[in-house]
């Protein structure tokens, strides 16, 4: 049985550990916060980008990009979004699960020959993806890029993979990820990023945008052309900005079960110490009364 000495410092630690996990908690809610403030902020860019391809799309001109060339699919790349910290629960491990998902999905869709370069964001990424390099799997580390890489180091990789796929070093690019929805609910979510579907694109057009005519200068495909990597640029800057505040919604919700685990245990010490404690006076009440006894 443990000493009330014992109890005392396991009661300090586990306090100790309870103000730790809230403050921590309260420092990711921040974090989220803010990610999901920058995904609204970004929405009206994405959303002019997206009116722009509309007004082009409703016409009957015929378009021709190299970002949307469909070919015979070899070499595929999957940009797989984790994190650079821990003590976010099972973050990582349902991304590594879907990312292994996904990577049967392409060996079925495109035979057991096409080679997969898996593209690792996240230190915690790059460390579990190591496992499975090999049998026609590749990991391209890319030094400059984690969960902290600002806007314009985003910009530079995603403009190596355009480089990537319009030079046939891949012929296909996916992208997973996980999707903020709320605090409490993020998706895991697998796409292709690169080539881009007109038919995709044409699918988000609001319908009164088909009647609004429109004048192009210099023409459409040539629009279509300098849009269409801002198009790009705009669907990873979402996805980097969603991943991470899933990240930190993750790690709110593991640091508020760990903050409920704790206080749950400090109220059982507690009140085993105070059991203990009382036995203690018990016995110490009972050695005086015997000892008056005797005399």
């Amino acid at each position: 049985m443990a000493t009330l000495r014992e109890l005392k410092g396991r009661i300090g630690s586990v306090a100790s550990t309870e103000k730790t996990t809230s403050a921590m908690k309260m420092i990711s809610s921040a974090k989220m916060h803010k990610f999901t403030g920058m995904v609204q902020r970004l929405k009206p860019y994405r959303g002019m980008v997206r009116n722009v391809l509309s007004h082009l799309l409703v016409t009957d001109q015929e378009f021709s990009s190299p970002l949307i060339e469909t070919r015979d699919v070899n070499k595929v790349a999957i940009v797989v979004f984790g994190s650079d910290d821990g003590l976010c629960g099972a973050y990582n491990i349902n991304i590594f699960k879907q990312l292994l998902t996904a990577i049967d999905e392409l060996r079925k869709l495109y035979g057991k020959g096409v080679t997969i370069t898996v593209i690792p964001i996240g230190k915690k990424m790059v460390k579990a993806v190591a496992k499975i390099e090999g049998g026609g799997i590749k990991v391209q580390n890319v030094d400059y890029m984690s969960t902290r890489s600002t806007m314009e180091q985003l910009s530079d990789f995603t403009e190596m993979l355009r480089s990537g796929f319009v030079d046939h070093v891949f012929d296909r690019v996916d992208i997973a990820y996980m999707r903020f929805v709320s605090t409490s609910r993020q998706v895991m979510h697998h796409e292709q990023l690169l080539p881009l579907s007109a038919d995709a694109l044409a699918q988000d057009i609001d319908p009164k945008e088909a009647c609004s005519p429109c004048i192009f200068e210099p023409d459409a495909n040539s629009i279509f052309n300098s849009v269409l990597p801002l198009h790009l640029r705009a669907t990873m800057q979402e996805v980097f900005v969603s991943s991470s505040a899933s990240e930190q919604a993750s790690r709110v919700m593991a640091m508020q079960i760990a903050s409920d685990n704790a206080a749950d245990l400090l109220e059982q010490l507690n009140l085993e110490y105070n059991k203990l404690r009382q036995q203690s006076i018990t016995t110490e009440l009972l050695d005086i009364l015997g000892g008056q006894v005797e005399r």
